[in-house]
């Protein structure tokens, strides 16, 4: 196997961009929703501004650029073909930090993080607290290659992530993640690999026992009454890309409307906002986010980790040293009794007044303090 790191560039041929002009300007609308709200799904009038903007005022080829210009690479680990984001800081003596996204979400969720993580003192910060940063593709996301054969669950993904950092010459590194990031994140967390200090998530693998539930105290109800929500009212796009991947794969993979519309109803269910997506990301960014699953073609390959790995969403015993913070938007906000259980060496623990699900990408100086005060202690 070659261990080989290669640069990436990307530059998407015109003529895949101008397929999806035509996609847009072709697409068949279903009619609006029967409601005044988002309860049967993205609105249609929202989906249409939307799209609008995608077709007429969006430069793809400004997020191209910014992605060239930050550092992108491939290497091949374990048969697969792994793309990255390296950002090295100018701090001798920067702490390395691997950081992983989820799903409907890429390394774009990361683009205003980079700066004041690994330049600290340019964005009013401390020389000390700096980081080295990987920003990986999840395998079948992005820019990273599609798994051919089943197994590349989360548990193999965590390891993939420790061989990557081994193989850029860390020695010593620590890891971050939300969402699948949680999850790839908790799961190195629990393999303790060599090197790995320890690590911080923004949505902690914690669950209730029946006593918990029988005699909730006030932040255990809430907990409950979000982790209830979530089961009754978001959680159908999961039930279908763990179950049925492929099915779903046809539509999206061929509707670019469809790709759009299904991302970005999780852009309003899962922000921190007022009642519209945009509230908290700008058009381009979800946009930009949303071309991350367009042009690899990825919705079926993005939407099998649920079918490998959907019960990786579970607690696990984690001895290594442990940040949590908990945005007040999250999808699961477990109190902290709750993550004690698996997680004895909670070092960090702290739950905000604002962000969502996307915290990098909606609170980026909320995160990154979150992230150095945690990892101060691991120095």
């Amino acid at each position: 196997m070659s261990e080989t790191i290669h640069p990436f560039t990307l530059n998407i041929p015109e003529a895949e961009l101008e397929d999806l002009r035509q996609r847009i300007d072709r697409a068949r609308w279903p009619e609006a929703e029967l409601v005044d709200d988002w309860s049967q799904g993205a609105k249609r009038d929202k989906v249409k501004a939307l799209v609008h903007h995608w077709r007429h005022h969006y430069d793809w080829r400004a997020c191209e650029a910014r992605l060239n210009g930050l550092g992108q690479f491939k290497t091949e680990i374990d048969g697969l073909g792994i793309h990255f984001l390296h950002i090295r800081s100018k701090e001798a003596n920067a702490l390395p930090l691997i950081i992983t996204h989820g799903w409907p979400g890429s390394v774009l969720e990361f683009m205003k993080i980079i700066g004041p993580l690994t330049d600290p003192v340019a964005h009013g910060g401390r020389a000390e607290d700096a980081f080295h940063l990987v920003l990986p593709s999840l395998p079948g996301f992005g820019f990273s290659d599609k798994p051919k054969a089943t197994g590349w669950g989360v548990e193999r993904i965590a390891q993939a992530w420790a061989t990557l950092m081994a193989r850029l010459g860390y020695d010593h590194w620590v890891a971050q993640g939300g969402d699948w990031g949680s999850a790839v994140t908790s799961a190195i967390g629990g393999q303790a690999p060599k090197g790995c200090l320890g690590i911080h998530v923004n949505m902690p693998m914690a669950r209730p026992t029946a006593e918990d539930m029988a005699n909730p105290d006030p932040r255990a109800q809430a907990a409950l009454a979000a982790l209830h929500h979530y089961q009754n009212w978001d959680s159908g796009y999961s039930k279908q890309q763990s179950t049925r991947p492929q099915t779903l794969g046809y539509a999206l993979a061929d509707s670019a409307v469809g790709q759009a519309a299904w991302v970005y109803e999780k852009m309003w269910s899962w922000t921190d906002n007022q009642g519209a997506p945009e509230d908290a990301l700008t058009l381009d960014e979800m946009l930009d986010n949303i071309m991350l699953y367009w042009l690899p073609g990825n919705a079926t390959s993005s939407a099998r980790l649920y079918w490998e790995s959907f019960g990786s969403f579970a607690p696990r015993q984690i001895d290594l040293p442990v940040g949590v913070s908990i945005f007040p938007h999250e999808i699961m906000r477990p109190p902290r009794a709750w993550a004690e259980r698996t997680m004895p060496n909670i070092i960090h623990w702290n739950e905000l007044d604002t962000g969502g699900h996307f915290a990098a990408w909606e609170q980026p100086d909320l995160y990154v303090e979150e992230v150095r005060t945690c990892f101060r202690k691991l120095r």
